[in-house]
């Protein structure tokens, strides 16, 4: 625990300042500040000390060098348990210093005001980084507070420990500092470089039971200060790379999904989603589309398991993982049966949409948004003379949200919020097409069929009227828009346009 007795703060922002130092006044800390802050604080009758009082030199250089000076980095840096130190400063007239409140010039901010380089010079803080980093360095010692963010924190800690902060938090506002530090000079970098300048700063999380294949290690990282799916590992072996693979398209898959919907992933492809207004029956709906392909696959579903659902997964053969919101006590007694079946407790809310998706390539890294865009019949454009019925339509969006996870060439052939049939990763799309039918077989006359990009030729749309599709959903936007609108008011089918492809490679 550190007691706070002498405070040196220097600020740019100054939100919730005086709160902050009210409160350090209440517990009897001594202000120490510059300029600007010196004279805020004194507005709110707050006693300060001006540091050129304890250097005894003035600011100079139009302001650039206020704190940068023995008298004030002995101060930060002197150990207090090192003897050594405390005879030092002492007869060096150095008073030791037990918190930095800084935060810095607005660089970043000012870059969206088309400032002049040498205007944009002026705003690259020097002092304070070099006093939170002095801190920092010496945490045991000294409080290093780097953002308004963080008063609230220490005020309670304050209040909770009469005075003293914790050696967890001194350590904790450490972090933040180098983060901090770290992050204004890759801007400024930058800026300097005069290139975009993408920057991750990962945290590994846990190692894998391995890559794509046992002969690679592989580890999960997440990034630092921002959570990713919170998520709990209730039972089964430790994750793989490809189970977190999967797992990432079966959670994205069931989340489109108002009510409960069940999703098997395998190899990165869908074998099967249903939808139902039990889960139970919305799992066998996903199961019943493909029980081949779905042997070794993962689950990922929205609502609670019960123990119907439970039962039906241990019904449908072998199933490397289960995810899902929540699962009942008997459920979990019903699943606990195969040991090694991987049981995920995930947070849905915690999944963030607004992370890039970053891949690498023998060229470099490709950065993109997640295409998260949604679709309702509002938005739906009817371009043939038959129009499709409310029950069509909500097959139609049911179908269209699912080819978006489908690999492109993606085909999905859909009947009564059932997936019938998937078609996927063929370089031709009529190729993708004979693959969904294939699996739909007898079932899919009257279905629909939705398709992630246009049809660049007939042979599609006419090989699904001969298996009997009454309606189609897809993007539009080809040279042959108008041949296929035509063909379709011939047969008798129902399309809509989206404006909108949904390519997945």
């Amino acid at each position: 625990m550190l007691k706070i007795r002498r405070a040196l703060i220097s600020v740019w922002d100054k939100k919730d300042l005086e709160e902050l130092t009210r409160k350090l006044v209440e517990f009897n800390v001594e202000i120490i500040s510059t300029g600007k802050t010196a004279s805020f604080l004194r507005k709110y009758g707050i006693l300060v000390k001006d540091v050129t009082s304890i250097t005894s030199f003035p600011e100079i250089l139009s302001g650039r060098v206020k704190t940068l000076h023995p008298k004030i980095f002995g101060g930060i840096l002197a150990n207090k348990r090192h003897p050594l130190h405390i005879d030092e400063i002492r007869n060096l007239s150095i008073e030791p210093i037990d918190m930095v409140v800084v935060n810095f010039y607005p660089f970043e901010d000012k870059l969206q005001e088309n400032l002049t380089f040498e205007q944009m010079l002026e705003y690259i803080d020097i002092g304070g980084p070099a006093l939170l980093r002095a801190a920092a360095k010496n945490f045991k010692n000294v409080a290093c507070v780097s953002s308004p963010k963080q008063y609230k924190e220490i005020i309670e800690e304050l209040e909770k420990n009469k005075g003293f902060i914790s050696e967890e938090m001194l350590r904790k506002l450490a972090e933040e500092v180098f983060n901090l530090t770290k992050k204004y000079d890759a801007c400024i970098y930058s800026y300097f470089k005069n290139k975009e300048l993408l920057t991750l700063d990962l945290e590994k999380v846990s190692t894998l039971r391995y890559g794509e294949n046992p002969h690679q290690k592989a580890k999960l990282y997440k990034q630092v200060n921002l959570e990713h799916l919170k998520f709990r590992h209730l039972q089964g072996k430790e994750l793989s790379f490809n189970n977190l693979l999967d797992l990432d398209s079966a959670l994205l898959v069931v989340r489109e999904f108002g009510e409960s919907a069940a999703a098997i992933i395998k190899h990165g492809s869908i074998c099967g989603v249903g939808i139902d207004k039990k889960l139970s029956k919305a799992y066998k709906k996903a199961y019943s589309v493909d029980p081949v392909s779905s042997f070794g696959g993962i689950i990922g579903l929205n609502g609670k398991v019960d123990a119907d659902t439970a039962r039906e997964i241990l019904k449908s053969d072998f199933k490397e993982c289960v995810a899902a919101p929540l699962f009942s006590k008997e459920a979990l007694k019903i699943l606990s049966s195969k040991k090694n079946l991987i049981l995920l407790e995930v947070d849905m809310s915690s999944i963030l949409l607004d992370t890039p998706e970053i891949r690498t390539t023998v060229f470099g890294y490709l950065v993109q948004e997640k295409d998260t865009i949604s679709y309702d019949k509002d938005i739906l454009k009817v371009v043939t003379k038959a129009k499709p019925t409310q029950k069509q339509i909500q097959d139609l969006i049911f179908a269209w949200k699912i080819v978006k996870y489908v690999k492109s060439n993606a085909i999905v052939v859909a009947k009564n919020k059932i997936v019938l049939g998937i078609g996927g990763g063929q370089p031709s799309r009529i190729g993708a097409v004979k693959i969904a039918f294939k699996r739909a077989a007898n079932l899919a006359k009257g279905a629909v069929l939705a398709s992630d990009g246009f049809f660049p030729k007939e042979d599609s749309i006419k090989y699904a009227n001969k298996k009997g599709i009454c309606a189609i959903i897809q993007p539009g936007g080809s040279i042959k828009d108008k041949d296929i609108i035509e063909l379709c008011n011939k047969l008798g089918i129902c399309m809509v346009f989206t404006g909108i492809r949904h390519f997945r490679h």
